[in-house]
């Protein structure tokens, strides 16, 4: 019976934030930032950023060190090569805000600076995560077609030239794609939380048009009842109102109709509200059912293979209200039918207990299913047409989990 639970709307995201990426929590909460600014960094990415800036240092001080001791680079050269990884390395804070511009700008510094070669990774990489494929694929394209050149402009003393060549297309080609696997799995988290808000919105809007047409369908109840018994009542008041000279047995016969009419009209407008969504029988011209045929539901039920349990506690029976029984018995058949769909195998057990004064409570309780249950679709319908039924009847009605697992659905209607 857990699928006949309403479902609420999810918050946007309702994690830690902190260990999330702000570029990730501005599409997950479009709201919760500030608008026309960029979104805050968290702490995750204070990390992450903290930990690129380290390795765009360390990768700066061993290119630095190569230039250095490599014979083929001037003095001169190797310190302007220095200061060009240097400020390379500053500009590393600069990769969320501008990825597209810092990898652009790494091509011709990578190409004249061992020392800014970790940052030429770390701006590949970001371009790879923060943008879509297209980029990704010309800057990298142009990051390949800039290797060979750049292996002839400053060649490595102890390897040949091909085999630096092809280490650097391979890391080129790792940094690229680890890239497009973070981006993937970002895109994964924000798809499925545009999922979850798009089932919580059907959701929403399936409960709304069952409460719309269940007081649709009070509504013509209403007027095909009632109409006769209001027109009646307002004949008469008429002809008080225009003959206040009538003899006095024609007033007294005048009076007499008003009062049975309208006690006959409010005995109508309580069937109406016991019988929320019960068109079917009516149309049929069969007995509503009371209080008392709860004994043959349960036996039905039995029959077709259930396990119930029925419990009454009820002071007088027979005196129970023939709306609020109508309603009990309503309850605890949507509660047997929504446990034989979502709780199959189980004992379901059915308790009836109250007197006059105290009112009378209707509690229908499965535990949980044995294995996996297949969702019925629709879910959801026959609780909501519960809990207004229970609502116009005067009393209330509850539905949810048990600390068991199981699933309980609990009404409370008065009974005076």
């Amino acid at each position: 019976m857990s699928g006949d639970e309403s479902v609420a709307v999810p918050p946007a995201f309702a994690g830690r934030r902190w260990l999330m990426p702000s570029a990730v929590l501005k599409e997950l909460d479009p709201d919760g930032e500030r608008p026309g600014r960029r979104p805050r960094r968290t702490a995750r990415d204070w990390l992450v950023d903290f930990s690129c800036f380290a390795v765009a240092v360390i990768v700066g001080l061993v290119g630095a060190e190569a230039v250095t001791s490599n014979p083929h680079v001037p003095d001169a050269l190797a310190r302007l090569d220095q200061v060009i990884g240097a400020v390379a390395c500053a500009a590393v804070w600069l990769r969320r805000r501008w990825p597209v511009g810092l990898a652009v700008a790494m091509l011709p510094v990578g190409l004249v600076s061992d020392t800014a070669g970790g940052t030429c990774i770390i701006a590949l990489f970001t371009l790879a995560v923060h943008r879509p494929f297209r980029y990704i694929a010309w800057v990298g394209g142009a990051n390949t077609a800039l290797i060979p050149l750049y292996c002839w402009i400053r060649p490595d003393p102890d390897l040949p030239y091909l085999a630096i060549v092809v280490i650097l297309v391979l890391m080129t080609a790792v940094v690229v794609a680890s890239g497009m696997v973070v981006r993937s799995k970002r895109q994964l988290v924000l798809s499925f939380q545009d999922r979850a808000r798009r089932a919580a919105t059907e959701a929403r809007l399936r409960a709304e048009q069952a409460q719309r047409l269940a007081r649709e369908a009070i509504a013509r109840e209403m007027h095909d009842v009632l109409a006769h018994r209001l027109t009646l009542l307002s004949v008469h008041a008429g002809a008080l109102e225009f003959r206040p000279d009538a003899p006095r047995e024609e007033v007294a016969r005048a009076a007499g109709v008003i009062r049975e009419s309208s006690h006959e009209a409010l005995q109508d407008l309580r069937e109406i509200i016991g019988v929320l969504r019960a068109g079917e029988q009516d149309d049929t011209g069969r007995p509503q059912p009371t209080l008392a045929a709860l004994d043959a539901l349960v036996a039905e039920s039995r029959e077709a293979g259930m396990k119930v349990s029925l419990d009454t506690r009820v002071t007088d029976p027979a005196a129970v209200p023939a709306s609020v029984g109508r309603t009990a018995y309503r309850i605890a058949q949507e509660g047997l039918t929504n446990a034989r769909k979502h709780a199959p195998g189980t004992e379901v057990t059915v308790a009836v207990e109250g007197g006059p004064g105290d009112g009378l409570t209707v509690a229908v309780h499965n535990p949980a299913p044995e294995g996996e249950v297949t969702p019925v679709p629709g879910s959801g319908q026959g609780l909501i047409g519960l809990t207004e039924r229970a609502s116009l009847a005067g009393g209330s009605l509850e539905h949810g989990a048990t600390a068991d697992g199981g699933f309980e659905v609990r009404a409370w209607l008065p009974w005076g």
